[in-house]
């Protein structure tokens, strides 16, 4: 069964329970829709939930809705946030400043060289924005999650400060995850319309003439063994007279479904009509 949801006032199914601090997120009642994404979970084989808003129709489809209001690691769907902190705080002037790579070699050949911003944020390079983390400082940081309500605005002692969004601290649920991008592309955050406009710039996955996606992926335990691994693909899609902000959410348990994240929530938007 699929949610959707229109602006009216609160109505909430008895088996379905959202903590009190999301409540006020989102002042939307909750509606049942035909619109049944189940298939597309079953043949990829994917267990998780999807969360698309359809910003013209003010109305959310969804599947596994006690799973979008649940709190994941942000992983690397942090990289859209901290970029903008990077530049607002002026540790990056822009986002071609380059920082040095450190000699030190990754699993990953390509975060193995210097970069600048575009270049780490495509290629989801962790020194990158870990050296970012500690420029910022653990109490600059914490300011500007707080002001942001993002998450659950925890990024551990001053020791975690390169680790917080990697090691499971700062959590968010696919809900707040797609508040936070309505917010980003509307202006409606903490942050100057320069750095809001070059992160929205950075975060262009694909662009059509018909449509343009911006986007971030993350792996929560990439490469720990022992750990759930769950993958994350937010982000929204931008037509002609509409936007579509989603958040898609789910377990990793072979590398394959890490590659499917992104035909999942392709196969959803399509189911809907936006492609």
């Amino acid at each position: 069964m699929i949610w959707f949801s229109f602006a009216l006032g609160m109505v909430i199914p008895p088996s379905l329970s959202i903590a009190p601090e999301l409540a006020p997120t989102l002042a939307l009642a909750i509606a049942t829709q035909a619109v049944d994404f189940a298939p597309h979970f079953e043949a990829l084989d994917i267990e998780g939930s999807i969360l698309i808003y359809d910003q013209k129709g003010d109305r959310f489809f969804e599947h596994n809705p006690q799973r979008n209001r649940t709190e994941f690691p942000t992983a690397s769907t942090f990289k859209i946030f901290n970029s903008l902190v990077a530049l607002e705080s002026g540790v990056l002037p822009h986002d071609l400043a380059v920082l040095t790579w450190d000699g030190v070699p990754r699993s990953i050949p390509s975060w193995n060289r210097d970069l600048n911003l575009r270049e780490a944020f495509k290629i989801s390079a962790v020194w990158f924005y870990q050296v970012i983390a500690r420029r910022v400082g653990h109490g600059p940081m914490q300011q500007y999650i707080e002001a942001a309500q993002f998450g659950n605005q925890r990024i551990g002692s001053p020791a975690e400060i390169d680790q917080f969004w990697l090691n499971g601290t700062l959590r968010i649920t696919p809900r707040q995850q797609v508040e936070f991008l309505q917010r980003l592309h509307s202006g409606d955050l903490p942050f100057s319309a320069r750095s809001l406009t070059l992160v929205k710039d950075l975060m262009i996955a694909e662009q059509t003439p018909n449509y343009t996606i911006r986007a971030k992926t993350g792996w929560y335990g990439y490469g720990e063994q022992g750990v759930r691994q769950i993958g994350w693909y937010v982000g929204y899609v931008e037509t002609a007279d509409n936007v579509y902000f989603f958040a898609t959410n789910i377990d990793i348990d072979k590398p394959e479904t890490a590659a499917a994240r992104l035909q999942l929530t392709r196969l959803c938007l399509q189911t809907l009509g936006v492609f």
